[in-house]
């Protein structure tokens, strides 16, 4: 990882209710359906969003990722700063067949309230990156996160929030 820590700021605003998408982030059943890329699903899924709450995630690789298929990228982190509908801040690491830690981000997600639609405001910063592992996933980072605020949006927009 160079010098300066890698960061991500993504933005969407939402033709929902903050309480929709705040939801839709802190209900485990609800973030299972559209955490991760585009072809993955995740098997495993609980959220504990409270300060010191636990979230772990197994993204698991669909049959659309090709060569890649199959593949389970399990993640976990604790949560840090929880405001009610407005602010999730998150630990965030992946883990390797070992279950150490390859890849660490702080994640920020901030909701703002537009009259009834959402302003969303995601930032991640790559706080610990090791090997080759990471080096991959950095490169994916903006595309995977992207395709992830993508599916949220089609999640809530499609009445499923």
């Amino acid at each position: 990882m160079a010098n300066e820590p890698k960061e991500l700021r993504i933005t969407r605003t939402f033709d929902a209710p903050r309480d929709i998408v705040w939801k839709a982030w802190t209900d485990p059943k609800l973030v299972q359906k559209w955490w991760g890329p585009r072809g993955v699903t995740n098997p495993v899924c609980e959220v504990d969003a409270r300060v010191g709450g636990r979230i772990r995630i197994v993204m698991k690789a669909g049959a659309e990722l090709g060569p890649m298929a199959g593949q389970e990228w399990p993640m976990n982190g604790t949560f840090t700063e929880v405001t009610p509908k407005s602010r999730l801040s998150f630990s965030s690491g992946a883990l390797d067949d070992k279950q150490d830690i390859f890849l660490e981000n702080k994640v920020t997600v901030d909701l703002e309230d537009l009259g009834g639609k959402t302003k969303m405001s995601v930032h991640i910063v790559v706080t610990k990156a090791v090997g080759p592992r990471s080096e991959f996933a950095l490169q994916g980072m903006e595309i995977g996160w992207n395709q992830q605020s993508d599916k949220l949006a089609e999640f809530i927009e499609g009445g499923s929030a």
